[in-house]
Parts: structure tokens; sequence; C-alpha cells
């Protein structure tokens, strides 16, 4: 295959410390790791689409922790351990000693005398996701240093109070699929847009995550919401201080529609206010369910003053030609399929219904990506030997 060897070619170029750090932030890793990342998944792709072995690992584990419910991402990390070999176990805190008040640092150095990655997803307390992550990563130098790990496990971000970069990257890899190419993305407008729920105390992390990933590249990027929807400060601050050093645009706007105009691809996504997380974090930690109650029917009334946030087939039609490409990390809230009003018409959807399951076909890559860029300083040399070996699998 000569692209897979451009690919190769391509991967050796890039300047990248992966194998040193765990993967937490798109915004902490420089722009040629992000791209090793989106090779790396690529290469991948390409070696199991020609039924060639992508098993790196003869033996290891993949450990994964969710603290909140999941499908794509849940089993994504499983497919990506499963892909390059690690057996992979779900650490349910609800049957382990954590109940009991083990510590972090002792939890963390028990799950991983076998284990080469650690999946987290904590995205339902602001300000403890992201941190409780850096936590464990603490606790495995620990176990490294004072020789109680003979390796220090790589750990992965599936999805924290400020950032998806799971879901952002395959998102960006996804765009790439669709344009041709990361430079083609030079320019495009996306949207990304709150768009009207009927559930309230999503996370902000993915609106976050597309704003603080796309502008890395060159995108021209438009953040619309209603008043008092805002999402972290800083984060906000970045993709404006990204979008200047890369040559793109960050620009905020007051209405979807205004979003919309021109826009060559849109993501609309409920969110939940970051002033609204913060109580909501508060309460959940003090045990307040009666609390939690309240805000739920105050966030509820909030939402149903801005059902007009709705992408409809005329909301669509403001984007460049009426075609931008439509965007979602799934589920959708679908009007009139899994709700009686949501943030996008059943007609949209269903034209574009294709187009969002690529997209979150991408996700397994990413994961595997990550595991492997974080455990092998050479990936291009592994691919490499991977297509030497060509271990196919059987057709069916």
């Amino acid at each position: 295959m000569s692209n897979f060897d451009q690919l190769l070619q391509d991967i050796k170029a890039l300047n990248t410390k992966l194998h040193t750090k765990d993967f937490l932030l798109t915004w902490e890793q420089s722009t040629d790791e992000l791209k090793q990342v989106l090779k790396v998944a690529e290469g991948l792709r390409l070696l199991r689409n020609e039924n060639i072995s992508t098993k790196v690992f003869d033996s290891g584990l993949g450990v994964s922790l969710f603290r909140d419910n999941s499908t794509r991402t849940r089993f994504s990390f499983t497919s990506a351990c499963n892909m390059l070999g690690l057996a992979i176990q779900d650490l349910d805190e609800g049957k382990s000693q954590i109940a009991h008040g083990e510590t972090v640092r002792e939890t963390a150095n028990m799950i991983s005398f076998c284990a080469d990655v650690i999946g987290i997803r904590d995205d339902m307390y602001l300000g403890y996701g992201n941190q409780y992550m850096r936590e464990v990563g603490a606790a495995l130098d620990f176990g490294k240093e004072h020789g109680v790990l003979a390796q220090r496990p790589g750990m992965v971000n599936l999805q924290c109070d400020i950032d998806h970069p799971t879901q952002s990257m395959a998102d960006l890899a996804w765009l790439i699929e669709h344009f041709g190419s990361l430079e083609n993305l030079k320019g495009k407008k996306i949207a990304m847009t709150w768009a009207y729920s009927p559930s309230y105390g999503k996370p902000l992390s993915v609106p976050q995550g597309i704003i603080g990933l796309m502008t890395r590249f060159g995108m021209d990027v438009t953040l619309a919401h209603p008043q008092g929807y805002d999402l972290i400060p800083e984060v906000v601050e970045t993709a404006g201080r990204q979008a200047a050093e890369s040559g793109g645009s960050f620009t905020r706007v007051s209405t979807m529609a205004e979003a919309f105009k021109d826009a060559d691809i849109v993501y609309p996504k409920s969110w939940a206010p970051y002033h609204v997380m913060g109580r909501r974090t508060d309460l959940l930690k003090a045990g307040d369910h009666a609390g939690l109650k309240t805000l739920e029917q105050e966030c509820l009334a909030q939402n149903a003053l801005h059902k007009d946030w709705h992408c409809t087939e005329e909301m669509m039609k403001h984007t460049r030609n009426g075609e931008a490409l439509y965007m979602h990390c799934l589920p959708a809230d679908i009007t009139g399929v899994s709700c009686k009003e949501g943030e996008v018409t059943e007609g949209v959807f269903n034209k574009y219904l294709i187009d969002t399951y690529k997209e979150a076909g991408w996700k397994p890559y990413i994961i595997a990506s990550m595991i492997l860029n974080r455990r092998f300083a050479n990936p291009d040399v592994v691919l490499e030997n991977l297509m030497k070996k060509g271990a196919r699998r059987v057709d069916a």
C-alpha cells in the first residue's frame, strides 16, 4: 500500500513525546502530537481493513473506570484494547474496596500490576474529574518510582469535566476523511452551537473539546449559545489564543442562525451552563437530593425558553449552499423520535445518519492510537512491523 508507506514517513517526520505523557487534554499536546495520534489511528484502520492483525501486545491489561453512563466510549475502549491484544477489565467501584475508603494511591497501584493502560470517564463533577485523573497519574508515578510497578501504565481521558479528547479527535479524524485532508480544513467554518434538550446536566466537555481542538488547525470556529449557557472561561480563552496562532478564527455569536450562516460544518449539542454545573457539583457532593431536584426543575424551565435553538431543515438552509455537514457525538435528542422536542429534527438527523455513524466509527482507532503512542516511542516502526508480519485474519 503506497499510501501506507507515505503514512509511515509522515509519522517518522513528527517530533513528539507522546510515549512520556498521559493523554488528558488536547491542548496539552503539541500539534505534531495530535497529528501523530491521527496518523497512527489511520494506520491501524488501514491494517485492519486489510485483515492484518494489529496486536502489538502479547499480554497485558486495559483497565476502565466509568463514573457515568456510556455506550460508544465504553465499547470503543474495549475494542481498542482488544485490537491491540490487551485483555480488558472494568473497575466497578461499588464492588471494590474503594467503597470502604481505599485511597486513590492504593487503588491505582493495585489495579496496575499488569496494566498497560487505564481509561477513565469522570465527567459528572465540575472541578473534580480531570483533577481525579491527575491524582491517579501521580499515584502511578509513585508506584513506578518505588518499584511497586514494573512499568507505569498510560492513561487516557475517556471524558472529564473539561474535555472529551477521544470524541473530539474522532470528530477531527472524520472531518479529515470527509474533506480529504487536514490541510483542507483550513478556512472551513464549524459552528459549535447549543441546542435545546428536555434534559439537564449534560457535560460541558463536548463543546469545550470541539473549540479546544478545531482552533488548532486554522479552522473558523464559531461558538453560539443562549445568554447564561457559558463554558469554562479558561477553555474559551484557550480557543481564542489557539485560533490566532493557527491562522484561523474564533467567534462568539448569540443565535443559532448567525452561527449556521455559511457554515461548512454544524455541531448542535445541548450542554448545561457552567454555573449550573458548579451548583450541581456542590449538591452532589453534599448528597442534597432535594436541592438537586429543585435545580433540575429550574434548569428545565430555563431550557424551555430556548426551544428555537433547534436544528431544522430551515435552519440548515443558512449553511453553505444549505448542505453543511451535520455532526453529533450521539445519542442526539431527536424531535419526535427520542423525545417530543429536542436538538434536531428527524429529517436532518436521518439525512446525516451514516455520517454520524462513520464519525463515531473513528473512536476505537483514536483510543487504540493513544494507547499505542503511550507505550511505544517509534510507532512508525511498530506499524511497519505489523505490515511486514502480515498476520492476516481469515475472511468470513
